[in-house]
Order: C-alpha cells, then structure tokens, then sequence
C-alpha cells in the first residue's frame, strides 16, 4: 500500500521537530522513555495476572527461587565434599513397630555421628522411656487431622508418612545437604550413601531412588518413582522450596493409596525427575535372596529394605543376627560390599563368583561372566500371583545340575591388618550339593572345599562400576582355597 501524504507529511514534521532539539534534551527525553518502557515491562512481568507467566501450567502456584544455589539454604560450596553431617535421616516409625524393629536402624546409626530423626505417630510411653543413645532421637508428626482435606484423605497412615519430609524440614537442623526418608526396616550404608550422593550438586533440586525389583509393584504405581522403604533422598534445596506446597500437594492427591506415589506425583508437578540408583533396594522379593545377593550389579550397595518379609540373610541365624554379621564387612569397607568379582582356575576347570563380604560361589564348570552377573532365581516375586516377567533383571534358573548348581560359602568373618591395608575375609561352606562331579568338565569335584579365604585391599576404595578381577590359588591336598582380588589388567581376558 502506498502510504498517504498526508501521514508522509506528518513524519516529516516529526522529524524536524526532533532535529531541532539539542543533543542533551534528547539524550535525556530517551532515557526518561526508556526507564519508563522498563519499569512497565517488569510491573507485567510481576503480576499475578500475567496470561504468559509459566506457573499458569502448573496444578497449582509455584515460583522457584531465580537462583537455587543463591538461597539461603547452605552456607557450603561444591568444593567442600559431602561427609555424613550433611545427611538428614527421617526414619518412618510408630509405637507398635518400632519395639521390635529398632535393631535394624541400630545396626546402622552411629550415636553422635549421624544425624536425624525416628518420626513416632504419638508420644512414647515409659516402656520406651528412657530414649537409648543407640537409637536416633525421636519427633512426634505433627497432627495431620488438622488439614482441610483430612476427610477425604484415603490412607492417613501413607499421609503421615509423606508429611514426615515436612516435619523434618521444620525441625531447621542447619548445614544439612540432604533428607534421606526410610522405613524402621531399612537398613543403609552410610559410607557407600556418603559417596554416591557426593557425586551430586546437591545445590540443585534432586529426587534421588530406587524402583522396584518386581515388575508390577512398578507398574501399579510408577516406573519413575523412588520407593520410600527403599529409602529416597531429596536435596535441602527441594526440601526447602517445597515445604510450603507439600500440603497443596496432599490436598491435591487426597485418594493417593501409597506416601511415595503421592511424593512422585508432587515432585513431578514441580517438575522433578527422580535419578535412579542401582544400589537402593527395596526387596520386593519373598524367600531367599541369597542370589540376588550374591550377583549384586556393578553399583555401591546403598540401602535393603523389607527385612520382615524375607528369610535371614544368612543360614542358622536370625534376622537381626544376620544383618549385625553383615556390618562386621560393611565396617571395614563398605565400597566392595556385595560387589561381584569373577574368575577361574582352569586347571580343574572351576569358574568362582565371590560376593564380596557375603557370599562365594564355585562352579565345576567355565561359565561366562554374562551368566554369573545373572542372579540365581532363589527367591520369589513380590505378587506370587502376578504375571511373567516377574523381575526388573534377569534371572538364571537354581537347576539342580552338577555343571550349573553352585557349591554355596558365606561369609564368616573378618580381619584387618591396618599396617598394610590388608583385609581377609572367609567364607565357610553352607551344606554339601549333594550331586555329582560335572562330567563335562573332567569330574573335578568340589566338594572337599570347606572353606574360601580372599584377600582385598582396604586401602584402596573400589571404583564403582568398575569391575575387578582375582587369582585363585588352589591346592588339591587342602580343604581351602585362596583368593586374591585385584585391579584388572590392561587388556586382561577376564571370560
């Protein structure tokens, strides 16, 4: 269109005006215009009507501070390292559990070195009274029937559980890096938590876990959700940022069965992933772990949870004794705990699988390292009714095969030799195969092998996900033999 010369004459008159004014008035008159554009742009960008502000996508109203790492939540920097004061505990309980789950979080906690709480559902009684020292301190929940939505609130018990993240935040225990939320019959590993969540901006918003081990205990609730008996951790950031919405949260979840779904479900709303960790268990197995134990993946063992619903982990011992025999390995070096190391003696065609701190297997047969990182199948899925596939991994079948059936050590004790870093352990046969040599691999039994003795280095930490290897040093005239673990060669053929 051409333009009119009435509105050609009209510019030009601008213009000629704006060439008559000196140089300061119109540097000044720019200015004053464009304070006045900015301070319009930012009274717009602040309202709460603003059609084009982000929160408007949200279930509800949430602002993040511009700058996390510019709160005042910390006074750290990155480059002090993560140590164990910089982790919260929240340990979910009640008066008629924890008389007689209080073992499993004393065999864990460290009086005055680890910090947090056991959150009751009411005050302890005097038969709890008074507190040990070896257990964590004590705080009450507070009263969740007080919230607007408790009529409608599906499961209490879950919605206090969940409220327990914001009970421990109100606490306002300072120079804290992370919340780990657990049950009374989670057992964690302190050194092994220190270092994996040391690997991370705690600075930042995390939501950090583990799913479950069973395919439908996934699938009924989340594949991206950390489950809490497993143990989840938040950073102090998060926590703080969402101590004043977690209530919104339960008012907007109110039917959510299970505490975790409804902590996923907020965290996703304000849109936070969870990070999976291999090493967080929630053990939604039955019967005997032994073989999942035993061919544990390649990740720091973090967390083991479920304890009441499974056999002791190790044979002729209870519960509690079993998890106390464990932390006799994990005391010493936690970074190999339960780490699988592979290796063979091809003289008598022996292939060994030593779980590090809890178990070791010999098979009289060479089998691939991909087999042996398999667990064994002996224990049972969470649902026993719910359809195949049962677990989140493979599996290997427990033949009774003399070329496939493991001859079974446990662990039985440990020495360390402080002057060379130095640590034997010993694992002692747990009962005869009952089978015949394996032919194929020229009938060299086993079976006179009472004991395995192997010897690690404590000084040196293990790299994780890295794998190690070891020497076997076998004699036919003795009941033992010697295992010596190491770092793996370059260019090593270790299968």
């Amino acid at each position: 269109m051409t333009p009119s010369n009435d509105s050609t004459n009209s510019r030009s008159s601008v213009l000629q005006n704006y060439r008559a004014l000196p140089l300061g008035i119109l540097g000044r008159s720019i200015a004053v215009s464009g304070l006045v554009l900015l301070l319009f742009y930012a009274f717009l960008s602040k309202s709460q009507d603003n059609p084009f502000s982000d929160s408007v996508n949200l279930p509800f109203h949430f602002q993040w501070p511009a700058d996390s790492s510019s709160t005042s939540v910390h006074n750290t920097t990155m480059e002090s390292p993560t140590n164990i004061s910089h982790i919260g505990f929240i340990v979910i309980s009640s008066l008629n559990s924890w008389r007689w789950r209080k073992a499993y979080i004393e065999s864990w906690w460290r009086p005055n070195v680890t910090r947090g709480y056991v959150f009751m559902d009411k005050e302890p009684t005097q038969e709890f009274l008074p507190w040990p020292a070896t257990s964590p301190p004590f705080q009450v929940n507070a009263d969740i029937t007080k919230l607007r939505v408790f009529p409608r609130i599906a499961n209490p018990l879950q919605v206090r559980m969940f409220h327990s993240l914001l009970d421990m935040y109100r606490v306002g225990d300072k120079d804290l890096r992370w919340l780990i939320m657990c049950d009374d019959d989670s057992v964690m590993f302190v050194d092994n938590l220190v270092e994996v969540l040391g690997k991370y901006d705690h600075t930042k918003y995390q939501y950090i876990g583990g799913i479950s081990e069973c395919v439908k205990s996934n699938a009924d609730f989340s594949f991206d959700m950390g489950f809490g008996g497993a143990g989840y951790a938040v950073s102090y950031p998060f926590a703080q940022a969402i101590s004043t919405k977690l209530d919104d949260c339960i008012e907007r979840y109110p039917y959510l069965w299970v505490s975790d779904h409804m902590a996923q479900s907020c965290f996703a709303d304000l849109g936070i992933a969870l990070s999976i960790e291999k090493g967080i268990h929630q053990i939604d197995l039955h019967g005997d772990i032994s073989g999942f134990l035993s061919s544990h993946p390649q990740s720091p063992l973090l967390t083991l949870h479920h304890f009441d619903t499974i056999d002791p982990i190790f044979p002729k011992m209870d519960k509690f004794e079993a998890i106390r025999h464990i932390m006799k390995a994990a005391k010493v070096d936690q970074s190999r705990l339960a780490q699988q190391t592979i290796c063979y003696q091809r003289e008598s065609n022996w292939s060994f699988s030593v779980s590090w701190g809890y178990s070791a297997h010999i098979y009289e047969n060479i089998i691939p390292r991909s087999i042996l990182r398999r667990p064994l199948e002996t224990f049972k899925p969470w649902e026993r009714n719910a359809p195949a596939p049962f677990f989140m991994f493979n599996t290997r079948w427990a033949f009774n095969n003399s070329c496939e059936a493991p001859h079974v050590f446990f662990f039985e004790s440990i020495e360390h030799n402080p002057e060379n870093g130095q640590v034997l352990t010993t694992y002692v046969r747990a009962a005869p195969r009952n089978l015949p040599p394996c032919s194929a691999s020229g009938n060299h039994s086993a079976d006179s092998i009472s004991k395995i003795r192997v010897l690690s280095q404590a000084t040196t930490r293990k790299t994780a996900a890295v794998i190690e290897c070891c020497d076997v040093n076998y004699k036919a005239e003795t009941n033992s033999t010697d295992i010596k673990i190491r770092s793996c060669l370059k260019d090593e053929v270790i299968a």
